[in-house]
């Protein structure tokens, strides 16, 4: 009974606390748990390499009318882990530009992919980025990709400094963190919906116009280009494709060693719902929802 009390007033604290400035403390910072490694311990090139370069361990990338952007992709692919980086976005315009950090299968299963997506969606000037987050499970590109798509404002201006995004993909859940901070998680409520197989680490810039700001209304525009993405702080704890998903060298989620989140960690997941969360796909009218029974 006490520790029922002691989360409903933590419960109570985060619904009456709309209008501070950061989310409550998780309490608990798997980033520190993981060492960094430059570049090119894990990660290579993997298109545009003219629009792309190495400044110790800071990595740029950009897009302007001369590429289609540039990539890059882990040297492993894994089973499941940490997966980590901090990235510091563009400011001014940058309606239609994708500049992101994912995991995905599908140069391995093209058409009937599985896919975990961090991505920031461009904006125009005195409009705050959206960061999407998404999970693909067997998709396809034929146009019937089923999306999990969530998205979230941020309680900062990621065009200021560098700022750390993660993913935590374990067999039991999936979470996304920004700066320690839980934003999502999705839990594993069957196989169907749940992504299993391995998975590479992948970054890049592109131009989405059709689709990446407010639905495609707003396209890019090349007199503002170069589009720049920055990424340094790299961060990769799992187990690859030949391991056991539990080999153990991913950090827990949370203080306790089971997983899941602790209690402060979702009071501080809950704040940041309330306050930032600007799209859920489960609550959308607009989708089918018998093509996400998780919802």
């Amino acid at each position: 009974m006490a520790n029922l009390f002691l989360l409903s007033l933590l419960l109570i604290f985060l619904f009456n606390s709309s209008n501070a400035q950061g989310p409550l403390s998780p309490g608990y910072y798997p980033s520190s748990k993981v060492q960094s490694l430059g570049f090119n311990q894990g990660f290579r090139n993997l298109w545009g390499p003219q629009h792309q370069s190495l400044d110790q361990s800071a990595l740029t990338i950009w897009l302007d009318k001369t590429s289609g952007g540039s990539g890059f992709k882990s040297l492993e692919n894994y089973r499941s882990g940490y997966f980590g980086t901090s990235v510091k976005l563009q400011p001014g315009y940058t309606a239609g530009i994708i500049t992101s950090f994912y995991l995905s299968n599908n140069q391995d299963y093209p058409g009937n992919h599985d896919e975990i997506d961090i991505e920031f969606l461009g904006t125009t000037p005195n409009k705050p980025y959206t960061l999407q987050t998404n999970v693909y499970i067997r998709g396809s590109g034929d146009g019937n990709i089923i999306g999990r798509e969530m998205k979230f404002h941020l309680w900062f201006d990621p065009t200021k400094a560098y700022h750390n995004y993660a993913i935590l993909w374990d067999p039991n859940e999936i979470i996304f963190f920004v700066d320690d901070v839980p934003i999502r998680r999705y839990p594993r409520k069957n196989d169907a919906t749940f992504p299993q197989r391995p998975m590479y680490v992948y970054g890049s810039i592109w131009d989405a116009s059709s689709w990446a700001t407010e639905e495609g209304r707003i396209k890019a525009d090349y007199r503002y280009q170069p589009f720049v993405g920055k990424y340094n702080n790299f961060k990769i704890a799992g187990c690859t494709a030949n391991e056991n998903p539990w080999c153990g060298r991913s950090p827990s989620s949370s203080p306790s060693r089971a997983g899941g989140l602790s209690r402060q960690q979702i009071a501080a997941m809950l704040w940041v719902q309330r306050n930032y969360k600007v799209y859920d796909y489960c609550r959308d009218p607009r989708r089918d929802h018998t093509h996400t029974p998780e919802c």
